[in-house]
């Protein structure tokens, strides 16, 4: 179901995950918004800490999806890396976790205008789905609704020709790349590579 942007009024096209999770009162930018988490203003000032599982059918894995999916990377990055810091070392749900938390770092750079170091994190996420792009990938492929290769390449497109915004608006989230994420979205939106959407 479409949400409504808590800024404009207008609908996001994109369906959601978890729909009884609220979003943000902002997406966060570093330096032009009160830290979410450190400063008393933030949108997740004291927020209670869950019980974490570092495993993709988790609530968790899914709310990341659903605040990237909605441009909200920084609080994507969050969410993921809650799942990376309790995942066993060397397992691959870590390498995907961490390839996501790359890729919400490109999708930040991107808004901040930071080419050359969105470019860095979303080659570095490439490689790092491109470890996954072999068997056993099923519960991945699942979970992202695609398979890791193409992740691997939408993420490539990204560190070759990251997208430049128009948007004025630092505090509404905008959505930076073209495809989304999970499962039970798969259809809704076109999978193409790289480009900015306007909202």
């Amino acid at each position: 179901m479409p949400t409504s942007d808590p800024f404009s009024g207008k609908t996001m096209n994109r369906p959601r995950l978890v729909p009884h999770r609220l979003f943000p009162a902002y997406a966060y930018l570093p330096g032009r918004q009160p830290h979410p988490v450190r400063h008393p203003a933030g949108h997740s000032y004291q927020t209670q800490p869950v019980h974490l599982v570092a495993a993709v059918e988790s609530e968790e894995f899914s709310w990341g999806e659903d605040l990237f999916n909605h441009g909200y990377y920084w609080e994507a990055h969050e969410a993921w890396e809650g799942l990376w810091q309790v995942a066993d070392k060397g397992s691959n749900i870590r390498t995907l976790l961490k390839g996501l938390i790359l890729l919400c770092a490109a999708g930040v750079k991107i808004r901040e205008g930071k080419r050359v170091a969105a470019k860095r994190h979303a080659g570095r996420a490439a490689a790092l789905f491109r470890q996954l792009a072999h068997p056993p990938r099923d519960a991945f492929e699942k979970a992202l609704g695609l398979p890791s290769k193409a992740l691997a390449g939408y993420a490539e497109a990204i560190a070759v020709a990251p997208p430049i915004l128009q948007r004025a608006d630092e505090r509404q989230p905008e959505t930076v790349f073209s495809f989304i994420l999970g499962s039970e979205l798969a259809g809704h939106e076109h999978h193409g590579a790289g480009r900015a959407l306007g909202t």
